[in-house]
Formats: structure tokens, sequence, C-alpha cells
């Protein structure tokens, strides 16, 4: 299994007037960890993305259990719980500074050729990065 941790502070614009999160701002916290996850394995989107492969959205899944107020420090907590193959699964939880769980959410990307917008399989590069996480090695 990957993990990833990610922090960042609850900007203004992102809050309602009562300085609450808004909630469709959660699926673009989860992207900055998915980001940073990808990032972490030594992969961007921009690679990607150059390579040949694009990942869209197929599947989002989210849970509020607290608010997160304005200028919150948050931890993105971002884990990928399988190994890839046409298909990657995110799974994040938000918690606030004081490690309270504040939102859980999942997401699913396929991996899509970008020539014909086709499913196929994670790229090796991809796989060969991410596989000691999933051997033991």
């Amino acid at each position: 299994m990957f993990v990833k941790r990610t922090a960042i502070r609850v900007r203004y614009a992102e809050t309602d007037q009562m300085g609450v999160v808004y909630y469709g701002n959660y699926p673009q916290y989860f992207e900055v960890g998915r980001v940073e996850a990808l990032r972490t394995l030594g992969m961007s989107y921009r690679e990607m993305e150059e390579g040949g492969i694009m990942l869209p959205v197929v599947k989002l899944e989210i849970q509020y259990i607290r608010p997160a107020l304005y200028d919150d420090l948050l931890t993105i907590d971002t884990r990928i719980t399988e190994m890839p193959s046409t298909r990657i699964t995110f799974h994040h939880e938000v918690f606030n500074e004081e490690k309270v769980l504040l939102t859980k959410g999942l997401v699913q990307l396929v991996f899509l050729n970008r020539s014909n917008r086709r499913p196929c399989k994670a790229p090796e590069d991809f796989l060969s990065k991410i596989e000691p996480y999933f051997s033991g090695g």
C-alpha cells in the first residue's frame, strides 16, 4: 500500500459566509493529494500526458463528517491500496490540526490512450515505481 500525506491551508475564497469550506472544494483538495502522491512516486500528470496517457476521473465519492474552517491547516492522507491496472483508485482522508477526521473520499481514474481515447494498461514505468509498495520490496 502506498501512502502520501500532504498539508494545505484553507483559503478565505474556499469558504462560505459561515467560514466553512464549501463542499465543492473537497475534490480539489483530493486532487492536490493525488498530484503530490504521483510526484512522490517520481511521476507527474504532465509526464503521463506527454507519454500519451490521460487520466480522467470515472468515480468520485465523498463522505462529509465535520466541517473544515477558514485558515485551518488540513492534512490530506492519500492512499493507493491496490496495484493499478487500467484504473487507479485513490482513497483520501482529510484531517484538521487536532487530527480530527473531517472528510473521506475515493477518486477513481482510468488510464486512457490519448490518441484513441480508449482505456489502456497503466504505463510500465509507472507500474515499476509503484510495484515495490505492493510486493513488500
